[in-house]
This record gives structure tokens, C-alpha cells and sequence, in this order.
């Protein structure tokens, strides 16, 4: 039974949550808190190593959700799950193509899906940060509190960002230097 939920929750995401693999994050969000499958903070921990690995975040995040849910079966079925909304839309469309290249239609819906998956994306990421930069007191008195190491990396890595020698290297250099900072500072 946990196998077919796992294909059902993630084929959801996988149909709704247009523009990649941050759109899926407030998705997933949801899910975890539905399922009790994975936190907040093992969402952020699985937003950090899918960008730091190979392949769609997406499908990095299905896998691994899946995986600790119901092993190896569970990540196979977990990414099934999220890839064949996009399958079946993409067959669909590529018997169709010549008729959607010419339709105003269509041009009017991805116009307006746009905005839509940007929203997402902006939402996802505001979260993101907020769960990394805040967390929650113990007391009602003080709701947040600031995590004050991640806030001075943060500043560091955006002013390093602002200059141009910095922009040029390769990202596998900063995954590197924020690892050594994770340890350094236990994140």
C-alpha cells in the first residue's frame, strides 16, 4: 500500500509543479507534513544534496524520499511517480507538435504559466532561506530566533558573488567551500 502512495503523492507533484525542481519544493513541503514521511529540516538537507548531485532536483528528491520510505522499490516507484505526469504530457504534445507550434493558445498558457512557476519558485526559496537563516525558540515569548552563523555565511557568499574573479569559477568550488564551512561550523 505505502508503494502506491508514494507513486500517487509524487505523480501530484509531478503534474503540478511546473518550472523544474525548485517548483516541487512547496509540494513536497506539503507532503511532508501530510505523510510525516520527512521534516522541514530533512527537506532543507534533501534541497542541499540535490543540488549538490547529479540529475533533475526533482527526481533526486523523489528518489531519496522513496528510498527511506520503502528502500529501493520505494525510490524506483517514488520516481515513476514524478516523471510520468511529464511523460504522458510530452507524448501527447509530440503528436500534436505541429499544430501547438502555430497555436496562439497555447503561446497564452505558458505566457501565463510564467508567472506562476516563478511565484513558485520565489516561494520555495524564501522558505528555504528562512528555515536556514531562523529557527523556532523554545519559548512563545521569542517565536524565531536568528541563526546567526548562517546569516554571516550568507552575507559572506553574496558579497563574494558580487566580484567578477569569484563569478568565474566553477560551482564545484563553492559546493566544496560550503561543505568545509558545514563542517567547520556544524550547520
Amino acid at each position: 500500500m505505502i508503494l502506491l502512495r508514494l507513486y500517487f503523492e509524487f505523480a501530484k507533484v509531478g503534474l503540478f509543479a511546473v518550472g523544474g525542481g525548485l517548483a516541487t519544493i512547496p509540494f513536497l513541503q506539503n507532503m511532508g507534513a501530510n505523510t510525516g514521511w520527512f521534516t522541514s529540516t530533512d527537506l532543507t538537507t534533501m534541497i542541499a544534496v540535490s543540488e549538490s548531485t547529479p540529475g533533475p532536483m526533482g527526481v533526486n528528491m523523489a528518489t531519496y524520499v522513496g528510498f527511506e520510505t520503502a528502500g529501493l522499490p520505494g525510490a524506483v516507484i517514488a520516481t515513476l511517480g514524478l516523471i510520468t505526469p511529464s511523460i504522458i504530457i510530452i507524448m501527447i504534445i509530440a503528436g500534436f507538435l505541429q499544430k501547438f507550434r502555430q497555436s496562439k493558445t497555447v503561446d497564452a498558457i505558458f505566457q501565463g504559466l510564467r508567472p506562476a512557476s516563478t511565484a513558485l519558485i520565489a516561494a520555495a526559496g524564501l522558505s528555504v532561506a528562512m528555515s536556514v537563516l531562523f529557527t523556532a525558540g523554545s519559548t512563545t515569548e521569542h517565536a524565531f530566533s536568528v541563526h546567526w552563523p548562517a546569516v554571516i555565511l550568507a552575507v559572506v557568499v553574496f558579497l563574494c558573488m558580487r566580484q567578477e574573479k569569484l563569478k568565474k569559477l566553477h560551482p564545484v568550488v563553492f559546493i566544496a567551500l560550503a561543505a568545509v564551512a558545514g563542517a567547520v561550523f556544524q550547520f
